[in-house]
């Protein structure tokens, strides 16, 4: 079997297909996870268990099926389906998910996202180290094995994300969506079916060979299709989809991107519309127009850790009514706390339908701060190296504040920088951002060359 120590993350499992990840880890897996659901008390009806389109999806789902079911808990199989359509899954039925999908890595990895009862997360800290603990032990089969089903909820699903806008509110546009080859080919023309949009998608097919471009839209490089076809055709907006269709990157009609902080603070303030006084969380490289935003429009910020389990936990703590990450992920309280990049697509384009200024000029208020991107740098000790540049900031900017929160995080006014570990890699993450691009270019190169020479 497959070494589980080397494909089980901070918040999914995720490997090559088959070197690191196979059918016999799969089903290992499958087991513990039923043994980690019933465990965790309660009644566990079924298991629901949802794949993205790549080739090895449907060997790897059939064995995790098979190690559910000798653990003598149904398999419930959603097919095909996006991961926030997996969420709405366990969300509405009230029973635990897996999702098989690597999302925006290449075609040769795979993987699977869990969750609880009710899409309530599953990360190291809650859960995820304890089924790694069961699939490495093995797990012997019960008498009775678990029983076998499929159900098609992408009607449903459909249903839901439209539920978060008022749709007579929508207009004629022309929306260009860029799936990748991903699930969006699958779930986007359902949600938009009905919709006084004229909708043209490109690479719809689901090929998880990626053959037009990776479904990684966090890279520029990756939304140049989607921004020249957008200019070509004359189109209001364009999306931007990732593999498993859970996050998504705005284009206005221009062909520029907007930041996924820009998106964050633009679907914030059209929730705080609606809920008036509302809480929304915002992770730590976010930009500061996001809790600018958030105030501006009654509602309370809160500072999270990048992450989904943080953010959902965090969300479950607070009440809070949305939480955005950089990232271009998006979570809403009324979707069971978890996040969706369809349900983010509707609201803006029920802010865009609200007047007759072009996406360019609605986006505007929320361009305040020039941004670094994130910027990996590899060193040998990364830790060591945050703690040598945590102490060069205190001796040069003693009244520059500074925090631990998720890595490091300093802010000295006019500009500010993250430094995070990958939890994975001997990586640095750096997320700068500062008043204008000068300053922002400026500061980068500083701290990359300071970076350079702490590692």
């Amino acid at each position: 079997m497959a070494d589980l120590n080397a494909i089980f993350k901070a918040y999914d499992i995720r490997g090559i297909y088959p070197r690191e990840i196979d059918a016999e880890a799969a089903r290992a897996v499958g087991a513990a996870f039923a043994r980690f659901a019933l465990d965790e008390g309660g009644p566990v009806p079924e298991i629901l268990v949802g794949r993205d389109m790549r080739p090895s999806g449907e060997e790897l789902a059939e064995a995790f099926s098979d190690g559910v079911r000798a653990q003598g808990v149904d398999v419930v199989d959603l097919g095909l389906a996006s991961t926030d359509l997996v969420y709405f899954a366990s969300g509405s039925r009230d029973a635990p998910g897996a999702m098989f999908t690597a999302s925006h890595n290449p075609a040769q990895y795979n993987g699977i996202k869990f969750c609880l009862a009710g899409a309530r997360p599953v990360g190291t800290d809650t859960g995820l180290a304890v089924v790694r603990e069961l699939a490495e032990r093995g797990l012997p089969a019960v008498a009775t094995p678990g029983g076998a089903s499929r159900v098609d909820l992408l009607g449903a699903f459909a249903d839901h994300v439209r539920s978060f806008v008022d749709v007579s509110r929508f207009r004629p546009l022309k929306v260009v969506a860029d799936t990748a080859n991903g699930m969006g080919g699958l779930v986007v023309p359902a949600v938009f079916d009905a919709l006084p949009f004229d909708l043209e998608i490109l690479y719809p097919e689901l090929d998880g060979t990626f053959p037009n471009h990776p479904a990684d839209p966090i890279q520029p490089e990756n939304q140049r299709d989607l921004r020249v076809r957008v200019r070509e055709v004359g189109a209001d907006i364009g999306f931007a989809f990732d593999g498993d269709a859970d996050r998504v990157f705005v284009v206005d009609e221009a062909g520029n991107g907007l930041s996924g902080s820009v998106t964050t603070a633009m679907v914030a303030a059209g929730v705080l519309r609606k809920e008036p006084g509302g809480t929304v969380l915002h992770n730590l490289i976010c930009s500061k127009v996001v809790p600018e935003v958030v105030r501006e429009h009654g509602g309370t910020p809160i500072r999270t850790k990048v992450g989904h389990s943080f953010i959902k936990a965090e969300m479950a703590a607070t009440g809070a009514v949305f939480g955005g990450e950089h990232s271009a992920h998006y979570y809403f309280r009324d979707n069971y706390r978890a996040d969706s990049g369809l349900i983010a697509a509707m609201m803006v384009l029920e802010r865009l339908c609200a007047g007759d200024e072009p996406m360019s000029v609605v986006r505007a208020p929320y361009d305040r701060y020039a941004d670094s991107g994130e910027i990996n740098t590899q060193v040998d000790d990364p830790n060591a190296v945050i703690d040598a540049i945590a102490a060069e900031f205190a001796a040069s900017h003693p009244t520059a504040a500074q925090d631990r929160l998720d890595g490091l995080t300093v802010d000295l006014g006019s500009w500010w920088f993250n430094l995070r570990p990958s939890n994975t890699e001997p990586l640095l993450r750096l997320n700068l951002e500062a008043r204008d691009r000068d300053e922002c270019d400026t500061h980068t190169s500083e701290l990359l060359h300071l970076i350079t020479t702490k590692g």
